[in-house]
């Protein structure tokens, strides 16, 4: 499974196309039975249920372990970590659900065979535990992502604020605290989980939803618990410890080279210098070449097409009308100079295809919605999760048993509207007295509105496998913003209204589809709803301090051009600006070129939809080719390179790409996001590195030398 999360993308943005996760359904499958191709075929019919019908399937109870929930905790600090990073550097986050659980296996494999040998096991490893671990995991660093550390929260602080010269008085940011920042995620984070959880049935058992990442999640735990699967996990971790352990250490050889700014192996003109200056080179990050290997071809595609399109081509031709066009003599991180070319026609793109994709699902889900009602005999009532008859009519034995499983142990519906209706109460209390341009009416109209947004979200990503919350948090930004005003604080109020609507509906997707997980591999739908919570409520206390860590420990945070640039910041902030204040302050034909590219970005969209499949393949993405409009397209080129590994390697030998080469990704992301918790002690600790290794054109080099030896 491969799934992208980008600030801008329809929520959890690029989602693998459905027939690449049915692929890797099929590579499971044989990975599981270890078979050679041409059996694949006939062993596929086998039941999965068939396989464990002899294991005993533990009470909820029992698959929430004190164990797992230390392995949790622990990985959810290292996936926070590496999601920080990727939020505060480019805005890019691949899914780690691959990587929690196959770490999960690994930790509590060796802690029960060290039991077992001992003779002092008690309780078996089931992949119901395993499932609830990755949920927890998933959970605990999806809060470092929905919680805006480098989207609309960052938005908020003076240091993005002063980035622009409107909206930046006093009642338009907020001074960035760890405390308030805890206690604004704890109020937002658990109430996506209860406005869909009374419709759960309905989702994965009456409408039968694919939720392709989910069921592709599931095919991969129930993988390991076989025989023939738990050696080739042992393999795959045995993979991701080696380049995890080689991603660690180049990240601290690497550190001492960075003395000064523009120093290290992240600076190296790999294309020349003058591509340099255009950000066109090769950085040496092992992260983004591990991206690369977990994304599909056509996203690293897009970005490299991105790229070239704006800092080969656009970019270069705006600089010349320099003068004419915008003033000159700004500097490059002025908006109303090349930089509001910049931030503004990336907007217009974003929008564009958030606007078109947005439209798509919503249409889609109206459809099938529709057809699901008209399909039911028009006497019956749609049955909430709780009030359902356990005698459900299954096409097979999975099904049969996969239902009765998760009909057995029910979450009472009343359970969850009343905590709905508690902490909506709560939030409306409390958010206005954090954000005070934020009104109480503003909170209660969300919330009104959230159940339905939430369900249409998590409906959507049932058919298509992509969340559109960004989408829902850029329209809470301009109904909020432009309703408060721009003179009683709009662009503050609009922020946190994304912050609200954007947990809402990404954690009622990410629920639901952990039920899907959780309904394929029989985990309890009590210990899976348990495990979000708990795996939320870390989440809330972990990510911030992550944050707070970077926030302390790196000076240039937030400061366009360095290293944790947060791009994605000034992006949300830009949007609050325009949902108040309107288009009079962008420079001179800005606006005539974003509506030509948000038009640009809904057609092809078209032409990709309505384009056979065997050629819309080749077509890239509005939204991946905007990322790079901005940031610049060094972090493409490193992810191309992780494509062409992956391309390479399957030539050679397609079985084992396919079964390593998302471990051998996995450990590239982790060694270097393990890397940065060291790095950041190093950074808060006074420790600096010894050397400073830049690249200088031959005749700069000439007049340092005259400069540093006159004689």
């Amino acid at each position: 499974m491969a799934t992208i999360r980008d600030n801008e993308a329809p929520g959890y943005g690029f989602r693998e196309p459905e027939d690449q996760v049915l692929n890797q359904r099929k590579v499971t499958v044989q990975q599981k039975n270890g078979l050679e191709d041409d059996d694949i075929e006939k062993k596929e019919v086998l039941s999965t249920e068939m396989i464990f019908k002899d294991k005993e399937v533990p009470t909820w109870k029992n698959q929430l372990t004190v164990r797992a929930f230390v392995v949790s905790f622990v990985l959810g600090i290292l996936f926070s970590v590496i999601v920080m990073k990727l939020n505060l550097t480019t805005g890019i986050i691949p899914s780690l659900n691959v990587s929690a659980g196959l770490l999960g296996f690994f930790f509590i494999k060796i802690y029960t065979t060290v039991l077992e040998k001992a003779g002092l096991l008690k309780q078996p490893f089931t992949r119901q535990e395993n499932t609830v671990i990755q949920t927890c995991v998933v959970a605990t660093s999806g809060i470092a992502f929905s919680g805006g550390f480098g989207s609309y929260l960052f938005a908020m602080s003076e240091i993005t604020s002063k980035q622009s010269t409107e909206a930046n008085d006093p009642q338009n940011m907020k001074t960035l605290s760890l405390g308030w920042i805890i206690g604004f995620l704890f109020i937002v984070s658990f109430l996506g989980l209860f406005s869909v959880l009374p419709l759960r049935k309905i989702m994965i058992i009456d409408y039968k939803l694919i939720y392709p990442s989910g069921t592709a999640t599931a095919h991969l735990i129930n993988s390991f618990h076989t025989p023939q699967g738990a050696k080739l996990a042992k393999k795959q971790v045995k993979a991701l410890g080696k380049f995890l352990s080689f991603s660690f250490l180049w990240g601290f050889f690497q550190w001492f080279f960075t003395a000064g700014s523009d120093c290290g192996f992240g600076s190296f003109p790999s294309l020349g210098l003058k591509a340099y200056e255009n950000r066109f080179y090769f950085d040496f990050s092992t992260t983004y070449v591990g991206v690369g290997m977990i994304c599909p071809y056509i996203i690293n595609i897009s970005l490299l097409v991105g790229a070239i399109l704006s800092w080969g081509i656009m970019w270069p031709l705006i600089e010349n009308q320099e003068g004419k066009w915008y003033k000159a003599g700004l500097s490059p991180s002025n908006l109303h100079g090349i930089q509001g070319y910049r931030v503004f026609i990336a907007i217009a793109v974003i929008l564009g295809d958030g606007l078109y994709n947005f439209l798509k699902v919503l249409t889609k889900t109206t459809t099938a919605l529709a057809k699901q009602l008209q399909s039911r005999d028009p006497a019956t009532i749609l049955p909430l999760a709780d009030k359902a008859s356990p005698e459900v009519k299954a096409a097979s034995f999975d099904d049969q048993r996969r239902s009765q499983i998760f009909l057995k142990d029910q979450i009472p519906s009343w359970l969850a509207i009343g905590s709905y209706v508690i902490i909506a109460a709560i939030a409306a209390a409390t958010l206005p007295r954090i954000f005070g341009p934020l009104k109480w009416y503003h909170v209660l109209v969300i919330y009104i509105f959230a159940p339905v947004l939430a369900f249409c979200n998590a409906y959507g990503c049932g058919l298509t496998d992509w969340s559109l919350a960004s989408t829902y948090g850029k329209l809470a930004i301009f109904a909020i913003g432009a309703w408060a005003g721009k003179d009683h604080g709009g662009v503050l109020a609009g922020l946190a209204a994304c912050g609200v609507m954007m947990n809402i509906v990404s954690t009622a997707s990410d629920l639901t589809q952990d039920f899907k997980t959780g309904y394929l591999t029989l985990a309890s739908p009590r210990s899976m709803f348990v495990s979000q919570v708990i795996g939320t409520a870390m989440g809330c206390v972990i990510s911030p301090c992550v944050f707070w860590l970077f926030y302390k420990a790196f000076t240039d945070i937030g400061i366009p051009d360095s290293q944790y640039s947060a791009p994605y910041a000034l992006v949300y902030r830009n949007i609050a600006i325009l949902g108040v204040e309107g288009f009079d302050s962008l420079p001179k034909n800005c606006l005539t070129i974003c509506y030509i590219l948000f038009a640009g970005a809904i057609t092809v969209n078209v032409v990709r939809d309505f384009t056979p499949k065997r050629w819309a393949k080749f077509i890239p993405l509005p939204m991946a080719m905007a990322i790079p409009f901005y940031l610049g397209p060094y972090f493409a080129i490193d992810m191309c390179v992780g494509s062409l590994i992956l391309f390479i390697w399957e030539k050679i030998d397609k079985v084992k790409a396919d079964s390593f080469g998302p471990a051998v990704a996995s450990g590239l992301i982790c060694g270097d996001g393990i890397w940065s918790l060291p790095s950041s002690i190093l950074a808060l600790a006074g420790v600096k590195p010894p050397i400073c290794m830049k690249f200088l054109s031959r005749a700069t080099n000439v007049k340092v030398d005259n400069f540093l030896n006159p004689s």
